[in-house]
Parts: structure tokens; C-alpha cells; sequence
């Protein structure tokens, strides 16, 4: 075990996942949230952990969304993404340079990333962070004991979504977290805004963990990305049938939308994961979100409520949707869908002749 001195940890870092020199556009998302707790921190130094192969001409795009510093890790052997070598390359920067909080993003690449670093530089790690705070620890101060503050506070979906947990680390550094895309939002860019830069280079030991990359398939997925659409139509169980999403379907076409769903409609085999929405799915922001046939349950809700404007349709009219909609109607879908499609096909149409 390390002996570690918790005062010398200072700062926030993220990690700038970059594919193919492009960052990511969770990456992004990180950086206006930890601009934003470091806000409420001693140290308001933001560092974005950028590594890869020949990745330096992404540093300026990191100054203008909120990194006060970038560390650029630029190795051959980091081209592509391989866990051990960039577990090697985190683990480094963090023993290194002690940032307060690290902050992953929660994708495919940061779910390996995240947990394998977390446990090389023996600290703890809440993973699919859906909310981030700066404040006391415990939450309710306890006759007794020591309350903590400045913590960095830790919120994630429980016992599959079921309940929600506020986890803290007060005992420990770096505060780790991985943070789950769509949830953050950046903030606006800075133009003309410069980082420092430090190019580090830490020592890359291949092991028995190394593993080649032969070959890199690229597949371009059939199914759409609900977290960038600007509407969302969705529905949930009191649609009725997988069949029955035709009418759902149907008013995205009209629309430009796209279909989103529920858990239920996903546990019921209608619908693949990749379209739910929530805390055990995606979180989505867009302009218009139709939740049809969803009555509203609050794993649903967390992962949709910051939509700019959400229209509910169901028969219940004490459902739990209506109370986060900004307008609601009460009625059979299967009446109130078809209808509304043709009503606005026929604005549509009438607008576009104008």
C-alpha cells in the first residue's frame, strides 16, 4: 500500500480520450464540469491528460474548452488505445503529478481505462457517475465524527437503477470517477483561449499484459445515436407491442426525430439497449422529448428531464411523467399518435408552400 501524503494532491485532471485524433465528445463534457467543480476548490487548475501517438495538434481545441494545462503523453506504443500501456501512461501522470480528482469518461475505452488505473495507484473509483458535486462529507454532520469538506461527491445509479448513491472517498487520492456521456455539458469555447503544455513522457514497460493489435475492424452501427438527436420520440410499455412503434416511427419521420425507448421496452425484447433511455441507459438532452406510453418512473427521468421542452402522451393522468412534462395530454396513443402525426405532417407541408 502506498503511504500517501493527502495534502500534496492538488487540481483536477480529466483524461482526453482522443480516437483516431479526434477527441471524443466526452472528453469535451469533462472539461466543463471540472471547470465547474474546480470552481469550488482551493486549487482551480484544470488538466486534461491527452494521450496518444502524434495527438499535440488537439492541445489548442482542450485551451478552448476549459483546460488550463495539458499533459501530452506521446508515445508509439500509445497509437491505438491497449490497456496496459495507457494504464501504464495514467497511472504515471497520476503518481507524477497528484491531481485532487481524475475524471474518466464512462465509454467503452474509459470503463477499462478508468478501473485498472484507479486500482494501480490504490485508490477507489465510483463508476457511471451521472452527478458531480463539491461538498461535505458525511452529507449530515454526526456527533463524533470528523466532517470532511471540499469532497468531491459522487453520484451513481444503485441495485440496477433502483435507487440512487452519493459516494465520497475522503480518505484517499485522487478522487476517481468515471462519468457517464451525455450527462456533462461543455461549456462554450473559448476562442484563442492557450494551455500550458507539458509533454511527459513516462517509462512504458511491456509485460505479460501487452497485447498485439493485428487487425482494427471498423463497423458502422444501424442503430442511431439517441444521445445527439434533437428529437426524441420514445416510447415506453403502454405503447404495447414492438409492432405498435410503427405509430412512434411514424411521427419521427414527420419530424426528423429519432425512436427512443424505456427500460421495459427494452426488457421486453422490442427494442435494442442501445435506444433506451435512463439511469441504466443513455442520458439524452435534446430540444423535444416525446415520452409516449412512459409513465414516468424516476430511473426514466433522470436520464431525459433536462430536455428543452418534453411532451407527454398517456391515459393515466395521474402518471408521473406530467409532473416533469411542459405539456401533457391525457388519451389513448394509438388515437392521439396518428392524429398528431397527420396534424403536423399537414403544418408541415402548409409551411413549406408558404
Amino acid at each position: 500500500m502506498i503511504k500517501k501524503n493527502l495534502e500534496e494532491y492538488k487540481g483536477t485532471a480529466i483524461y482526453a480520450q482522443q480516437v483516431d485524433g479526434k477527441l471524443s465528445p466526452i472528453t469535451l463534457e469533462l472539461l466543463g464540469k471540472a471547470r465547474e467543480l474546480a470552481e469550488s476548490l482551493d486549487d482551480k487548475t484544470v488538466t486534461a491528460v491527452l494521450i496518444g501517438e502524434n495527438v499535440g495538434g488537439l492541445v489548442d481545441e482542450l485551451a478552448e474548452y476549459g483546460a488550463d494545462k495539458v499533459v501530452v503523453i506521446d508515445d508509439p506504443k500509445l497509437k491505438d488505445y491497449r490497456t496496459e500501456p495507457y494504464t501504464q501512461a495514467l497511472a504515471g501522470y497520476i503518481n507524477e503529478f497528484k491531481p485532487e480528482i481524475v475524471l474518466v469518461g464512462a465509454t467503452a475505452i474509459g470503463r477499462d481505462l478508468g478501473p485498472r488505473t484507479s486500482a494501480r495507484v490504490e485508490t477507489g473509483l465510483t463508476a457511471d457517475c451521472t452527478k458531480l458535486d463539491i461538498g461535505d462529507y458525511p452529507l449530515v454532520a454526526i456527533p463524533g465524527q470528523e466532517q470532511k469538506h471540499k469532497q468531491l461527491l459522487m453520484t451513481r445509479p444503485a441495485f440496477g437503477g433502483n435507487t440512487i448513491a452519493t459516494i465520497a472517498c475522503p480518505n484517499n487520492r485522487p478522487q476517481m470517477a468515471t462519468v457517464r456521456p451525455g450527462v456533462m455539458q461543455k461549456i462554450e469555447p473559448r476562442k484563442g483561449a492557450k494551455a500550458e503544455v507539458i509533454n511527459w513522457k513516462p517509462a512504458l514497460e511491456e509485460n505479460n499484459c501487452y497485447v498485439t493489435i493485428e487487425k482494427v475492424v471498423k463497423e458502422i452501427s444501424k442503430v442511431a445515436d439517441i444521445s445527439a438527436a434533437k428529437i426524441l420520440v420514445s416510447g415506453g410499455r403502454g405503447v404495447g407491442s414492438a409492432e405498435n412503434f410503427k405509430l412512434l416511427d411514424d411521427l419521427a419521420a414527420v419530424l426528423g426525430g429519432t425512436v427512443s425507448c424505456s427500460r421495459a421496452v427494452v426488457d421486453a425484447g422490442w427494442k435494442p439497449k442501445e435506444l433506451q433511455v435512463g439511469q441504466t441507459g443513455k442520458t439524452v438532452r435534446p430540444h423535444v422529448y416525446f415520452a409516449i406510453g412512459i409513465s414516468g418512473a424516476i430511473q426514466h427521468v433522470a436520464g431525459m428531464e433536462e430536455s428543452d421542452i418534453i411532451i407527454a402522451i398517456n391515459k393515466d393522468e395521474n402518471a408521473p411523467i406530467f409532473d416533469v412534462a411542459d405539456y401533457g395530454i391525457v388519451g389513448d396513443l394509438n388515437k392521439v399518435v396518428p392524429l398528431l402525426t397527420e396534424k403536423l405532417k399537414a403544418a408541415i407541408a402548409k409551411a413549406n408552400q408558404n
